[in-house]
């Protein structure tokens, strides 16, 4: 952990007001805890857009299974994507459609180009692309390591 550092700012009385709500309505400890989650989901969202650094995301799709061959396409996508795709979890839905959520990690345009792929496939009604975070477990350089990841 860092050493905390502290700062002042100024604010509007309506804008801290809407501030203080937001701090409530999401139970944070406190304002210093709800700023600090904005400024890591600012400067992640900043990483992803900049392609810059590598980002951990999912991707939750919903897929009609019965759909010929979307199954093997999708794991194909996967499978060429090996070094983006950390885990997956499927879950059926009902008869029909089954959801899948997929754990990613790399540049933010690499994993946007592959969610591209995977939502453009006939058959998946939905593909949502959501950051969870900078960076993540594990790196993509070539060199050994001590230890496996």
């Amino acid at each position: 952990m860092s050493e905390l550092t502290r700062f002042s700012v100024s604010l509007e009385a309506d804008l801290l007001g809407a501030f203080d709500k937001y701090v409530r309505d999401g139970a944070f400890a406190t304002r210093s805890e709800a700023i600090r989650q904005l400024l890591r989901q600012t400067l992640t969202r900043d990483a992803f857009d900049a392609d810059d650094a590598p980002v951990t995301a999912t991707l939750t799709i919903v897929y009609d299974h019965h759909r010929p061959h979307l199954v093997e396409k999708l794991l194909d996508v996967q499978h060429d994507h090996a070094n983006r795709v950390i885990a997956s979890m499927h879950v059926h839905l009902d008869h029909d459609r089954c959801m899948e959520v997929i754990v990613l990690r790399g540049p933010g345009e690499a994993l946007r180009n592959l969610a591209a792929a995977i939502r453009g496939l006939k058959g998946v009604h939905t593909g949502t692309l959501a950051l969870a975070g900078a960076g993540g477990p594990g790196h993509d350089h070539p060199h050994p390591h001590p230890h496996p990841h």
